[in-house]
């Protein structure tokens, strides 16, 4: 499925299980990495209310759902400098989101390993946000201890999908596993 936005990854063991549940919710793919699923959603905000109503119900589904990321930003890419482009831009535009407030990057690569590194990238990312930040007369903090933001970069070959969630949204949906 090469027009996912949302990335789940299932806990070992429960993979069938996952996809039994998953199935009635969109249209679902198996990946080529271990235990991670891709879905097309129609809402990917009301996908994860579903997720949280589903585990609401019942809660033994967080021993099977690892991570549930809807992404609210998608892209396809073929090269670690379009890639670089593209999430650059769409993490700028939520510039006025984090605006005087304490964020991270968080990225989970899948998949070209020898082109990209989750931990350049995320440095990377974070350090354009404060630059932009102080160019625009904001201020900004990198914190890792209770943010209140964090933009999250999925990706899965050559798709990415991004997403922005704030403290209120990590406390209500512990199942997008950011940290």
């Amino acid at each position: 499925m090469r027009d996912w936005n949302v990335v789940i990854t299932v806990h070992t063991g429960e993979f069938g299980t996952a996809r039994n549940i998953l199935k009635k919710l969109g249209p679902m793919a198996k990946t080529g990495f271990y235990n991670v699923l891709v879905m097309k959603v129609e809402d990917p905000i009301g996908f994860l209310e579903t997720i949280h109503n589903l585990v609401t119900e019942d809660p033994h589904l967080l021993h099977i759902l690892s991570r549930v990321v809807p992404a609210t930003k998608t892209f396809d890419f073929k090269t670690a400098d379009e890639f670089e482009e593209n999430v650059t831009k769409a993490v700028l535009s939520w510039l006025p989101k984090i605006a005087d407030r304490s964020f991270h990057v968080r990225m989970h690569r899948r998949g070209l390993k020898t082109q990209l590194s989750s931990q350049i990238e995320e440095h990377l990312l974070d350090e354009e946000l404060l630059r932009a930040l102080e160019e625009n007369g904001k201020s900004g903090e990198i914190t890792f201890e209770d943010p209140d933001a964090i933009i999250s970069v999925e990706t899965v070959g050559e798709r990415a999908g991004l997403s922005l969630w704030t403290r209120d949204d990590l406390r209500r949906y512990p199942f997008l596993g950011m940290d």
